[in-house]
């Protein structure tokens, strides 16, 4: 039986802790031969993967339901065994426990597993393993469990999927039972309406009914095409980014999509990222030379030649360079999700060259930018993970300078805790070059989102010869800060028509205006009231269809349009006439079952003062 790590388990982790042994337990009463694999917790529960002697069904996950909660009443106690690790394999074998033994040999073998960490097998040590018995059923398992299945919580089991044996494609595949576990069954109820109001406001869903991207076979998997209400976010995001950094002192640089294999080198990028990247194109320069390139993954390299194009003084820093530059990165296609997991990819990048002095100001100055994006999304839940080093890691995992890295997370944890800032500090996952931040939000039902990124940079700028004249006249090496605060553009929309629920505010729906004529004798009124709107710079959707006046109302709806303007007899001009100031229109806001009559000018000048409150209020 997998665990994550004992010691970063919480109440509720060690509650479906239990649950997943219980679920084995359950599985075993109805099929005495299953051969049981592991089963880590996970986000909301846990799952168990199993070999089994036929494809389960929900009639079996209802049946297995039932049997977690007898076990419960029955009041089990999760009672421990240590037991020596040649006696522990003689153990499961007796009991044709084949994946048991399989992993206590390689525990004996090589004191590991080689699971990934959240499935790693739970014992004490390479000579001894613990075994978990609730009542009759016995586990490999180092804990931590509740005292007695009756305090296991409430148990839902939602889902059956396929899952070889310990990831690799030559194994068995066996069967995966996905459990949700709750203290209580408001808590279940409250996560499964989360779940349902999440399914109609999955952005793939929202994506396709509001015509905002789309992917194509014969472009590839994980590029997304953006449609032309799609590129509207697009474009309003970079001119939201645009305006802010450039208030705040950014200059923008644009830098091609492609380089040689030897910026990414001298960055250190390679051969690490290797993976992540696409493929290398050898070219053939002439002369029987040959060079190799690759397609951008990071902005940074490119940003740092940047700088290095002309000397710099420490009067010319701190320098903020900004660019919306398209990266290319390849996901496993079985990591392919929508807009969160992309190939092709346009991130609000920027690239600060600062001195020591200067840094806590500039670091500051991000996260207080992050903070009134936040604000301005209506993002009231987020977190801020600060991701250090781990010593024992310096030269494999992280460049080897132990004093830069103690004095730049002192640095970083003194701007959190100055700023007052939510964050939870994060061992061992920083970038190999410094320690970074990665802003998780939780939308307006309660999703947890990774959306955004600020990492410092004390290693890469060296590797480039990067150097700025110090005022004593001595070169020096600027500290570099890689910050994000809209993340990419693919991820952060896709983040907002979840969060929204594609109603998007004014400012950034793709349509701000809905005009609908009742009959087609309208239609010309309706044609010169869009223009007359677009010539203001708002968006118009003119529907001068066929269709009745009631089911224009619907499409309307379904497009999520801020406000529709009803064109009938009542509201259009006399034939041939131009629309008067003062002439009355019926206005129906979103979400509203009525429309109101308001004088033209005045809906006008109200309109534009809600899109330009976007601006006032940043």
């Amino acid at each position: 039986m997998g665990a994550i790590n004992p010691k970063k388990f919480t109440v509720v982790d060690t509650m479906r802790h239990s649950a997943a042994h219980l679920l084995a337990a359950a599985v075993t009463e109805m099929f005495p031969e299953v051969k049981l694999g592991v089963g880590p917790v996970i986000e909301n529960g846990f799952y168990y993967d199993m070999l089994l002697p036929r494809p389960l069904t929900n009639e079996d996950l209802a049946e297995l339901e039932e049997r977690i909660k007898a076990l419960k009443k029955k009041k089990l106690e999760f009672r421990r065994e240590e037991m020596p690790i040649e006696k522990a394999i003689e153990f499961f074998k007796a009991r044709n426990q084949d994946f048991k033994v399989e992993l206590l040999r390689d525990l004996m073998a090589h004191g590991t597993t080689n699971l990934k960490e959240e499935e790693a097998t739970d014992v004490n040590s390479v000579t001894s393993a613990s075994l978990y018995w609730t009542g009759d059923f016995v586990d490999l398992c180092r804990g931590p469990h509740v005292a007695n299945s009756a305090e296991v919580g409430v148990v839902k089991l939602h889902n059956i999927a396929g899952a070889y044996w310990r990831g690799k494609s030559e194994n068995p595949m066996l069967q995966r039972v996905y459990g949700y576990a709750f203290a209580t069954k408001d808590e279940l109820m409250a996560h499964l309406k989360m779940l349902e109001e999440a399914e109609k406001r999955d952005h793939r869903k929202l994506g396709k009914e509001l015509k905002l991207f789309a992917f194509s076979d014969l472009v590839g998997p994980g590029l997304p095409l953006w449609l032309p209400n799609g590129t509207v976010l697009v474009e309003e995001l970079e001119k939201l980014a645009k305006e802010e950094e450039f208030k705040a002192g950014y200059v923008r640089v644009r830098t091609p999509h492609l380089a040689k294999e030897i910026m990414y080198k001298t960055s250190g990028h390679l051969p690490y990222y290797a993976d992540s990247m696409f493929p290398p194109m050898v070219m053939d320069e002439g002369d029987g030379k040959k060079e190799t390139y690759y397609l951008k993954a990071m902005n940074c390299p490119h940003h740092h030649q940047i700088y290095a194009s002309e000397p710099r003084s420490y009067r010319d820093l701190p320098l903020r360079l900004a660019e919306y530059g398209t990266c290319y990165r390849y996901e496993q296609s079985g990591e392919l999700m929508g807009l969160m997991r992309v190939r092709s990819m346009q991130m609000n990048d920027a690239h600060m060259y600062c001195t020591p002095e200067q840094f806590e100001s500039e670091f500051k100055a991000v996260n207080d930018m992050y903070l009134k994006y936040f604000q301005l999304f209506g993002l009231g839940k987020y977190v801020m993970r600060f991701s250090t080093h781990d010593p024992k890691e310096l030269g494999k995992k992280y460049v080897n300078e132990p004093e830069l890295w103690k004095k730049t997370e002192d640095m970083v944890r003194q701007v959190l805790v100055n700023s007052g800032i939510n964050f939870v500090e994060v061992p061992n996952e920083a970038a190999f070059y410094g320690p970074k931040i990665d802003v998780q939000v939780w939308s307006s039902i309660g999703r947890e989102f990774t959306i955004a990124t600020n990492q410092v940079d004390f290693a890469v700028p060296a590797r480039f010869g990067l150097t700025y004249k110090a005022a004593d006249g001595t070169d020096q090496t600027p500290l570099c800060i890689h910050r994000a605060p809209l993340g990419t553009h693919e991820r952060f929309l896709g983040f907002l028509i979840e969060h929204y629920a594609g109603a998007f505010p004014t400012w950034l729906s793709p349509s701000q205006v809905a005009i609908l004529t009742v009959a087609e004798r309208h239609n010309p009124a309706g044609a010169a009231l869009r223009r007359r709107l677009m010539e203001q710079g708002i968006r118009v959707h003119f529907d001068d269809s066929n269709e009745s006046v009631g089911k224009k109302i619907r499409n309307a709806e379904k497009l999520k349009v801020p406000y529709q303007l009803v064109i009938g007899d009542k509201e259009a001009p006399a034939e041939g006439a131009a629309w008067q100031d003062e002439q009355e229109i019926s206005v129906r806001p979103r979400g509203t079952q009525a429309a109101a009559p308001q004088k033209l000018h005045e809906f006008e000048t109200a309109l534009l003062a809600e899109i330009a409150a976007r601006r006032a209020w940043l």
